[in-house]
C-alpha cells in the first residue's frame, strides 16, 4: 500500500487531500483552500501561488485515481469548481441530505448538479463498505465537525484496507473530541491514523479548554489502544505555529509508545510550510 499526501496544512494550504495506490487507485478529499482572513490580512501571494500549485497536483492525481472519495462539503474537502475531476470515477461521498448542517445542504445540492452523470458510479457513503478487487473501503456513519455543539456539521471517516494494512483518514474530527468518535477509530485499529488536530488557534474564544484537554486524552487513548505505528497529525492544528507545545502530552505518550506523530509535510520527509500561520511573517518579509 502506497500513501501520499497531496495537499495539507503542514505543505502549504487548507487540505487533506491523499493518495493511495492498493490494487486499486483512491484520492481522498479532492479539495484545497486557503484561509480568507488571518492577522487581518487576505492570503499572501505566496499562499495563492501554493494553492494554484497543489489543486493541479490534486488534478492531477484525480486523473490517475478510479475512486474519490469526499468526507463533507467543506472547500478544501472537495471541489465544486472542477467537474470534469469526477468524469469516468467512481465516487463515494457524504450523503448530501441525511444528517448535515444548512451550508452543507446547499453546497452539496450544487455539487450533484454540476457533477450530473459525469460520474461512472455514485454512492452515499455513510455508514456503508465496498469492495473492489483486493480493497475495502469503508465509511463510518456521519461523526460531529468537532463537538456535539458544533454547528460545522457532520464528517465522514473513512477506513481503506488492503493485504494485511489499513489506514483510516479522519478529517475534521478536531482530535478527537468525542469519545464515540475515538471509540470508533480503535474499532477500526488502524497501522495509519490520517487526523485532523483540535484547532488550539481558537482556545478560549471560539473553542473550549475542556474539549481540548478531551482530544488529548482521546488521541493517546487511541495511540494505547491500537495497533497504529505512525499518527498524521495536521490540518486545524498546525494553524497554531505553538502546536506542539499544546500537545506535549500527545507527544510524550507517544515516544512512550514506540509510535510516532507527523505533520504530513513530515511523513513526506519535507520541511513543513506553515504559511496561514506565517501569513504576517509573509507581508513583512516580501
Amino acid at each position: 500500500m502506497k500513501i501520499i499526501p497531496v495537499a495539507f496544512d503542514s505543505l502549504g494550504v487548507r487540505s487533506m487531500c491523499t493518495f493511495l495506490r492498493t490494487d486499486k487507485k483512491i484520492l481522498i478529499d479532492p479539495g484545497a483552500a486557503l484561509g480568507p482572513s488571518r492577522y487581518g490580512l487576505p492570503p499572501h501571494k505566496l499562499e495563492i501561488e501554493k494553492l494554484y500549485e497543489l489543486k493541479n497536483e490534486i488534478e492531477k492525481y484525480a486523473k490517475e485515481a478510479e475512486i474519490l472519495t469526499i468526507s463533507h462539503y467543506h472547500y478544501d474537502h472537495y471541489s465544486p469548481d472542477n467537474p470534469e475531476m469526477y468524469k469516468n470515477k467512481v465516487l463515494l461521498i457524504k450523503h448530501p441530505k441525511e444528517k448535515i448542517n444548512r451550508s452543507q445542504f446547499g453546497r452539496a445540492s450544487r455539487f450533484l448538479e454540476q457533477i450530473g452523470n459525469l460520474p461512472k458510479k455514485l454512492e452515499f457513503a455513510d455508514g456503508k463498505s465496498f469492495e473492489f478487487g483486493k480493497t475495502k473501503i469503508k465509511f463510518s456513519k456521519p461523526c460531529f465537525h468537532g463537538s456535539k455543539n458544533s454547528k460545522l456539521g457532520y464528517v465522514i471517516m473513512c477506513s481503506i484496507s488492503y493485504k494485511n494494512r489499513k489506514i483510516l483518514h479522519a478529517s475534521d474530527v478536531q482530535g478527537p473530541i468525542l469519545e464515540e468518535t475515538s471509540r470508533e477509530i480503535i474499532s477500526e485499529n488502524p497501522d495509519l491514523l490520517i487526523i485532523s488536530g483540535y484547532p488550539t488557534l481558537f482556545l478560549g474564544w471560539r473553542f473550549s479548554a475542556k474539549d481540548f484537554e478531551k482530544s488529548l486524552s482521546n488521541l493517546i487513548d487511541i495511540l494505547e489502544k491500537t495497533k497504529v505505528e505512525k499518527v498524521i497529525l495536521d490540518h486545524h492544528l498546525v494553524r497554531d505555529l505553538h502546536y506542539k507545545e499544546k500537545i506535549s502530552k500527545v507527544l510524550k505518550a507517544a515516544k512512550e509508545f514506540g509510535k510516532e506523530i507527523l505533520t504530513a509535510a513530515e511523513y513526506l520527509g519535507k520541511e513543513p510550510e506553515f504559511l496561514e500561520a506565517l501569513r504576517k511573517e509573509l507581508y513583512e518579509r516580501y
